[in-house]
């Protein structure tokens, strides 16, 4: 039988989901919780694996790695590539790449807990208590102050539509924002320093790529209010982070809340994880038990149509199976 590999299960959660009861008697299903340190550790992890299942990004599929992937035929992704497979090399290499869809409420509301959390103190306050202490910060209110959007796509639009129920000003950027999508949206298209310089509140979510890599630079963070947050849930290097962790360090804005940094799983001597003004999270955008039911549930019924020599749901490269004439 087909060996097939589940990468990078952190919680250990995914071998109790009821989906993978589909796949007795055709294929043995091995879950690794853990990362391997180097490409040369995961290919020899990966070794007699024709079949992986990547958890979201959390492993890198570059060209490099690929090409040395010699036994892997397919890659059955959980959620859609947002780049951390490198398509057109997985294609070269005659690797089948099929996608699910998407949690369109998972990360939204992980921007909404994060915003509220950073703005009202709810980490800080939490610790106090459990220290025996009593109100020992202060929250500001978000109604009424200016909500700064970077990125208007379909999770940036349902952020604002939260700042709308808030009475918030919003204000959008986007290397292709355009004045009619913004005003659909609510919001006013602005220049990006004028967008740092004017929120009180800015939440990022563009898509990372050569055009949006290093977006948010140390100017931009220069110019925002000391009374204002930054909150990113999208992709860590869209943010200088050495900056951004001086501009926290220095307490020249208010606070951060992060889900995404340049390194993940974020080190443990990570200076972040110093810094009193700012909330962490994991990359727990989409770790929900809902999402992680929609993701397997589709990656399981795309192994079944593979397994049965049918082209699985959402292919994004079908001409490879195409071209070797089924599986």
């Amino acid at each position: 039988m087909p060996r097939i590999a589940v990468l990078d299960d952190y919680q250990g959660l995914v071998s109790a989901l009821p989906c993978w009861a589909r796949l007795e008697g055709r294929a043995t299903v091995e879950v690794f919780r853990d990362t391997p340190a180097t490409d040369e550790a995961l290919v020899e992890r990966l070794r007699g694996f024709p079949i992986v299942v990547p958890i979201r990004e959390r492993t890198q599929f570059t060209a490099s790695l690929l090409r040395r992937l010699s036994d892997l035929k397919f890659l059955a992704l959980t959620g859609k590539n947002s780049g951390h497979v490198d398509l057109p090399a997985a294609t070269a290499c005659g690797i089948l790449v099929a996608e699910t869809e998407g949690s369109g409420a998972s990360a939204f509301e992980l921007t909404i807990g994060l915003m509220l959390a950073v703005a009202r103190q709810i980490p800080r306050e939490d610790r106090a208590m459990r220290e025996g202490k009593w109100q020992t910060s202060i929250g500001d209110e978000l109604s009424g102050k200016t909500l700064g959007i970077l990125g208007l796509g379909r999770l940036g639009t349902r952020v604002a539509a939260f700042g709308g129920l808030l009475n918030m000003r919003l204000l959008a950027s986007g290397p292709t924002l355009t004045d009619e999508r913004a005003a659909a949206a609510g919001a006013t298209r602005v220049p990006l320093d004028d967008l740092f310089r004017e929120s009180d509140v800015v939440s990022i979510h563009l898509r990372l790529g050569e055009q949006t890599r290093g977006i948010v630079t140390a100017h931009h963070l220069s110019l925002m209010k000391p009374t204002a947050y930054l909150v990113n849930t999208a992709r860590g290097p869209l943010v200088d982070e050495a900056a951004l962790i001086a501009t926290l360090r220095d307490r020249r804005i208010a606070g951060a809340a992060l889900d995404v940094y340049d390194i993940e799983p974020l080190p443990a001597d990570h200076p972040l994880r110093s810094l009193d003004n700012v909330v962490l999270s994991p990359h727990h955008g989409y770790v929900t038990s809902d999402a992680y039911h929609l993701f397997f549930t589709q990656a399981v019924d795309n192994l079944v149509r593979y397994l049965d020599g049918e082209l699985p749901n959402r292919t994004l490269n079908p001409g490879v199976m195409e071209r070797v004439g089924g599986r």
